[in-house]
């Protein structure tokens, strides 16, 4: 899993926390996700969302993926 985060979204406290965040995210998803590389990319206001908010973004993206 690899995460593009870029210095436009923010600085490297909000970054990390939206890194943070997202990896919390991926670890307590009831579907596994298959094997493979995956880059989840973060655009500016990404930031501004909830916790919340951020899982239904990420569920929707991730759920649309084949073989998930």
């Amino acid at each position: 899993m690899a995460y593009a985060i870029g210095r436009h979204v923010g600085n490297a406290v909000i970054r990390n926390r939206i890194r943070r965040r997202l990896r919390s995210l991926i670890v307590e998803r009831s579907t596994p996700l298959q094997p493979g590389t995956y880059l989840i990319k973060c655009g500016i206001g990404t930031d501004l969302l909830t916790y919340d908010d951020l899982r239904t973004h990420l569920n929707r993206a991730l759920d649309g993926l084949p073989g998930t």
